[in-house]
This record gives structure tokens, C-alpha cells and sequence, in this order.
């Protein structure tokens, strides 16, 4: 199979490519280097990630003293809940609260690998008196996440086969560098890259499994099963649809039941704390009580943003069953993740980690991801400049206005990059991945039982499709 390689197919890798003396030649030696593509892009990750610790180094030196932490940009939520959960006092998650009386807030799987990290401190500390804990806890998490990210840049350049250089943008992508260790959320990202690959190998169950998993590392990837739900619709793929979504009910039950059964109160926490928490940093809610335009009570925001985010969802079904030939998946998944992520109540810096994969996979153009990723970084660095000086009198920091503003920019980053993609809906020689040159005869090639399936519902006139079967079948 012949591979897309970046030089060919994107401007900016090809101009950058100008300057190491051009693209790659007729008569180089392909596949005969130990170098393979998979192996370059862990490496690329490998190295990307641990500027990214560099980068920490000076809160890891001072041991994330505050307000340090936020004006050096290295905050992490890791180091506090060691202490705060009961991480340092040998407490088991969910069975135990914390010394302030709470629960983790985090759903079951991220909450296995905080104690799997515990675990090892706790073996560190045997083995070396006086070790500082916290930081141990720090570099063991940091090395566990390392793998979650090196699974997730694999998941992603395998998952369409001839284009594996595009999960550069996933192993040197800004944020990538930047917010990695803030949380825990590059877990998910495994997870869900692992089930995306294994559905576009037509293994429908096993990517419920994994997909399962996710649910059960952060909310978020349930979100998936909507862009799975209108693709079936359109396609009559309902079999395929089944599997997923059982496969994804049994390995979500297998790791929650057992916490549920042995303390409910303590598994349902996180679900608790996500209900009755009101607007938080990042999200457009609080952006509008910083900016003085006002602020949507409490009790009735749970309402307002998920009415929202339903609306969206509505609004892409109908794309989903207008456009002129049948979304990839990818496409889909990205825009309903990230209507999540703009209307929810907290759109912290991490929550761009679990764009990325998908935006690689639905809209693989260097240009607009960086354009999207430098309204990201530009927001990185307003919260926590925002944060130095937030319920301090006098110190000097962002006001609220400005972070506001550094809020409207992500979102309207992600706003433009989700335009992007809706226009490779409609137009077809927009979407990278479809007139690459290299498309055979693939419709969708991460799309696993959606490739090449026959409209089943749409929304467009018989006429209507036979024009736009002619105009891609012209532009091919």
C-alpha cells in the first residue's frame, strides 16, 4: 500500500520541506530503514513530551509552589491530589474519602491509574528514605501518561493506513507539549484512539470494549456513540452500531459495578460533582461573568448548557444528512466533542488534548491546525496569568476582561476549525484525506463499516445525489 507521504500532500510540510533539500525523490529507498513511520512518530512524541517536563522543571524544582506554578505555566492537578485524596495516606479511591471528607472526582479507570502511581511512589519511598513523595507521585504519573501518549499517536497514524505521517501533528502538536501532564486526560485519548483504529478494522465489539474504557477514564468519549448513531442512520449500518454499543455496556459495567456495589456514594461522586458544579474556568459562561455581561444562575445552567450542546448536536445531525456524500467519521466525531467541550460548564486547557486526535483524523492540514493550536496556546497562557492573580487583591495579573478575550479566542479557534471541516462535508476536494491522489477505493478509510456503504436516509433529493455522485466522481 502506498503511504501519503506529508511533502506531497500539505504546503507547509512541503515548503518546510524546501529547506532539508526538498521532497523525497522517485529513487530513494522506501521501506528498507529501520526508521518505520510508527517508530519516527514515537520518537517525535517522545521528544515533544519531555520538553514539555522541561518546561515543568521549575515547578517541580520549587515543588508547584503558588503563585509560581501559574507564572511559570506548569500547574498541574496531579501534585495537590495526592495529599487532598488520600493518595499520601495509603486511602483507597472511591472506597475511602479523602481527609477532607471527599470522594474522588475522577470515573473509575482514571482513578485505578492515580492508585497504580500511588502504589509506585509508595514502592519508591521503600526503597530510598526520605524521598519527597509528591514529586515521586509526579514522575510516576508522568511516565505512566507517556505510554497513554505513545498508544494514542500509534491508535492514530494506524487508524487510516495510508497516512500515518499525520499523527505528527498529534506526537509536536503546542498544546500537546504544553498540557500533557496537567491531568490525566491523555488516558481517554488511548482509549478511545485504540477503539477508533479497532472499528476501522471492522472489529465493531472490540472497539466497544475499548471505547467502554474510555467512558470509564473521562465522560467525555460517551459523546462518541452520537456520531456512531446518525452515520448508522444514514448508512442502514444498525448491526455494526449494535455491536459498539454493547461492547461498550460490558466493559464500562465490568469496571464500575464492583466500585458501585462496594461503596455507592463514592463512585457516584464524580457524577455528583459534575451536576451541582456551576460555571468554571474556560467555558463561555464564565467568560460572560468576567466580562461583565452577565451570569446564568447556578441551577439554571445545567439546563441552558445542555440545551445548547443538544441544539448542535441537532444542527450536525442535519449536516450529517444534508451533505452531498456521507461524512467520515472522524469529521463527525470531531465537530460533537467539540460542541461539548465550547458549551460546557468548565473548558479547562486540557480539554484541547481530546481534540487533537480527532481533528488529525477528520481535518489533516497543517495550516488550519495551527491556526486552531495558536488560539489554544494563546489561552494556555491567559488562565494561568489570569490565575496568578484571581481573588488577590492588587496583584498583578490578567483582568477579567482580558481573560475573557483569551477565552473567546480558543473558542473561536475551535469555531473556525470546525468550519473547516464542515466545509470538507460539502466539498469533498476540501477534504484532505479524500482527494489525497491516494483514495482507491475508499469512501471513508477509518470509517470501518461505514466505507463505501449506500446511503440509506438523507435528506437530499434523488437528483440532488446524482449531482453530487458526478461532481466527486469529476474532482476524483
Amino acid at each position: 500500500m502506498q503511504v501519503v507521504e506529508p511533502g506531497s500532500s500539505d504546503p507547509v510540510i512541503a515548503s518546510l520541506a524546501e529547506s532539508v533539500g526538498g521532497r523525497m525523490g522517485s529513487r530513494a529507498a522506501r521501506g528498507r530503514s529501520w526508521w518505520t513511520p510508527i517508530r519516527v512518530l514515537l520518537g517525535m512524541a517522545t521528544v515533544a513530551y519531555v520538553i514539555g517536563y522541561i518546561l515543568d522543571f521549575s515547578c517541580v524544582h520549587d515543588g508547584w509552589r503558588s503563585p509560581e506554578n501559574y507564572e511559570h505555566l506548569c500547574y498541574t492537578d496531579i501534585t495537590p491530589l495526592y495529599n487532598a485524596r488520600g493518595f499520601a495516606d495509603g486511602l483507597l479511591p472511591y472506597l475511602q474519602a479523602g481527609p477532607d471528607g471527599q470522594y474522588l472526582e475522577y470515573p473509575v479507570i482514571t482513578g485505578f491509574f492515580m492508585q497504580i502511581a500511588s502504589a509506585l511512589t509508595a514502592a519508591v519511598a521503600f526503597l530510598v528514605n526520605g524521598v519527597d513523595r509528591v514529586s515521586v507521585f509526579f514522575h510516576a504519573n508522568v511516565v505512566l501518561l507517556l505510554i497513554a501518549l505513545l498508544v494514542t499517536v500509534m491508535a492514530t497514524a494506524l487508524t487510516v493506513k495510508r497516512r500515518p505521517w499525520d499523527a505528527a501533528m498529534v506526537a509536536v502538536a503546542p498544546t500537546m507539549i504544553l498540557a500533557a501532564t496537567i491531568n490525566w486526560d491523555l488516558l481517554p485519548l488511548a482509549f478511545s484512539g485504540l477503539a477508533l483504529l479497532l472499528w476501522s478494522r471492522d472489529r465493531q465489539l472490540a472497539a466497544g470494549l475499548l471505547l467502554g474504557l474510555a467512558v470509564a477514564a473521562k465522560f467525555y468519549p460517551l459523546m462518541f456513540l452520537g456520531a456512531f448513531l446518525v452515520l448508522s442512520l444514514r448508512s442502514g449500518r444498525w448491526r455494526a452500531l449494535s455491536l459498539l454499543c454493547m461492547g461498550t455496556g460490558i466493559s464500562w459495567l465490568a469496571v464500575n459495578i464492583p466500585i458501585m456495589y462496594l461503596n455507592f456514594d463514592g463512585w457516584s461522586y464524580f457524577y455528583r460533582f459534575s451536576g451541582f458544579r456551576g460555571e468554571d474556568f474556560g467555558s463561555i459562561w464564565f467568560g460572560f461573568t468576567e466580562s461583565g455581561i452577565g451570569t446564568i444562575p447556578s441551577d439554571a445552567l445545567n439546563a441552558v448548557s445542555s440545551g445548547l450542546f443538544l441544539v448542535l448536536c441537532a444542527g450536525i445531525a442535519l449536516l450529517v444528512l444534508h451533505a452531498p456524500r456521507r461524512p467520515r467519521l472522524a469529521s463527525v466525531l470531531f465537530l460533537i466533542i467539540a460542541a461539548f467541550a465550547i458549551t460546557n460548564k468548565v473548558y479547562s486547557p486540557q480539554y484541547s488534548l481530546w481534540l487533537i486526535p480527532l481533528a488529525v483524523l477528520a481535518h489533516p492540514k497543517w495550516r488550519d491546525f495551527l491556526i486552531w493550536q495558536a488560539g489554544e496556546v494563546i489561552y494556555f497562557v491567559g488562565i494561568w496569568w489570569f490565575l496568578v492573580g484571581y481573588g488577590i487583591d492588587g496583584q498583578k495579573s490578567l483582568t477579567g476582561q482580558q481573560y475573557s478575550l483569551a477565552i473567546l479566542i480558543h473558542v473561536l479557534a475551535t469555531l473556525y476549525l470546525a468550519y473547516r471541516v464542515i466545509q470538507a462535508m460539502y466539498v469533498p476536494t476540501m477534504d484532505p484525506v479524500r482527494s489525497d491522489g491516494f483514495a482507491d477505493d475508499t469512501d471513508d478509510p477509518g470509517g470501518g463499516a461505514y466505507n463505501n456503504a449506500p446511503d440509506a436516509i438523507t435528506l437530499r433529493s434523488t437528483r440532488g445525489r446524482h449531482r453530487a455522485a458526478a461532481s466527486v466522481r469529476i474532482n476524483q
